[in-house]
């Protein structure tokens, strides 16, 4: 079976990319047009949801897992790097199914040094003493390093361009939070803000970050405009943020004490800031404070940080969360499913048409709709599937069509194909659509419809071909 994408649809008179819901004209006379009907989608549909760090997801639905890694475990000179400790977190999380996302660390509250031996060894400069800012965690001894230091500030840019050459693309990470800078690699060191990196040192972080990565998305913690007292301006940048506060620090109050909650920093970085959702990733963590009580009767969020609305207005696309590492009573869970599946893209098929095309061969349209709250932000190959009924795939073919194009809040989106006659197999058969997750094993993009795997397991059925 050949589906062809691009130079058939052009011979076919056709459009061969996404747009908007009847803008599209075609040469061919429809024969046969369904609605699809709509089910939620799942809670542990790829690049999305909640996420529990690695090995400790218990039976909660997810399809990311989290780790922290010591640069110390991956940088062995200026120029030389031990990967085996990296590649053992993404092979384990692979092996179930999922995709990872991890931070690299420098300074972590309670834990052995996560600065290179050879910059120790070389002179350079640290400080330690009992950090404070912990909660909900007693004080603990934290060694922050001299970000000034001209030998640390290569090895940073050295270990992402490393970094990047090694890992952009790879099908087992999800995203990567940009680390490196600060407690826990959260880019502060509140309460010493004395020993915080400098806006020249965030720059040459930021720089090659967005240098090395292409493919791969990488977070960054705050958002930042020009006017920042703290921090170098960020939205310029291709990287997404995370609120490490989600649901606790995350909607404005108003009150100039409360001006680095997450969304208060988006609006003072600008417009740019305020729709970096559009292209990149927003992602997080829940709180740890509300992790035991979040999915009660009412919840526990403070007064103002509702979680539906700080999902809604932040556009968030995962969340790292112990919440559900726990035993959660039916209703909490029920709360809990629900709120992952709000993250996110949810896509939802409403139409599929085939029509007759020239040469004895059809014409495939299939109008989408994102019923999340931000686009599916990887360029994973969509495939037209033809299937027998009886479960076997008879023959399929990418399409070339792009699913970031399918926005939250704009509307149904019509893609069309075409199928050359000489490579469809005779008979009665089923049209299907799937979206192919590039991580072997990795869990299937599931569509919010009714017919995702009715036929074959992740596999939209779209409707029977004659």
């Amino acid at each position: 079976m050949n589906l062809a994408p691009l130079a058939a649809v052009a011979v076919a008179g056709l459009l061969a990319t996404g747009v908007p819901a009847g803008a599209a004209q075609t040469n061919a006379a429809r024969a046969k047009s369904v609605t699809l009907a709509y089910a939620p989608a799942p809670a542990d549909n790829p690049l999305k949801g909640f996420v529990p760090y690695a090995g400790r997801g218990s039976d909660f639905p997810h399809s990311l897992e989290f780790n922290y890694v010591p640069l110390r475990a991956l940088m062995t000179g200026p120029d030389t790097f031990d990967w085996s400790p990296l590649e053992k977190l993404l092979d384990e999380v692979a092996g179930r199914g999922c995709q990872t996302i991890f931070r690299v660390w420098l300074e972590y509250p309670g834990r052995p040094t996560g600065i290179p031996q050879f910059l120790l060894e070389a002179g350079l400069q640290t400080h330690t003493y009992t950090n404070t800012n912990t909660q909900p965690h007693p004080p603990a001894l934290i060694t922050t390093p001299d970000y000034e230091d001209p030998r640390l500030r290569a090895a940073l840019t050295n270990f992402i361009a490393a970094l990047g050459r090694r890992y952009d693309g790879d099908p087992r990470i999800g995203y990567i939070t940009a680390g490196l800078l600060g407690t826990w690699g959260e880019w502060h060191t509140h309460p010493r803000s004395d020993l915080w990196a400098s806006k020249v040192v965030q720059e040459e972080v930021m720089t090659a970050y967005d240098a090395a990565f292409d493919r791969t998305p990488v977070l960054l913690r705050y958002p930042a405009g020009t006017n920042d007292p703290a921090y170098a301006p960020s939205t310029g940048y291709h990287l997404g943020f995370h609120d490490d506060s989600f649901g606790w620090a995350t909607l404005p109050t108003g009150r100039r004490v409360d001006a680095w909650f997450f969304l208060a920093r988006l609006a003072a970085s600008g417009p740019e800031g305020l729709n970096k959702w559009r292209t990149q990733p927003i992602g997080g963590e829940i709180r740890p404070e509300l992790w035991r009580c979040l999915w009660t009767e009412g919840g526990c969020a403070p007064k103002g940080q509702d979680f539906a609305r700080c999902v809604a207005e932040t556009h968030v696309t995962w969340l790292m969360d112990s919440s559900t590492s726990r035993r959660l009573t039916p209703a909490e869970r029920e709360r809990a499913l629900a709120a992952a599946r709000s993250l996110g893209y949810e896509l939802h098929v409403t139409q599929a048409a085939v029509g007759s095309a020239p040469g004895g061969g059809k014409t495939v349209q299939v109008t989408l709709r994102n019923l999340g709250v931000a686009p599916f932000y990887a360029d994973w190959v969509v495939e037209l599937g033809q299937l027998a009924s009886d479960g076997r795939v008879l023959g399929a073919r990418p399409t070339g069509w792009r699913l970031r194009e399918v926005m939250p809040g704009e509307g149904d989106r019509e893609f069309q194909c075409a199928m050359a006659a000489e490579d469809l197999v005779p008979g009665a058969s089923v049209l299907a659509l799937r979206v192919v997750n590039p991580l072997p094993r990795g869990k299937p993009l599931r569509f919010a419809n009714v017919t995702q795997d009715q036929h074959v397991s992740g596999w939209l059925t779209l409707l029977t071909l004659d």
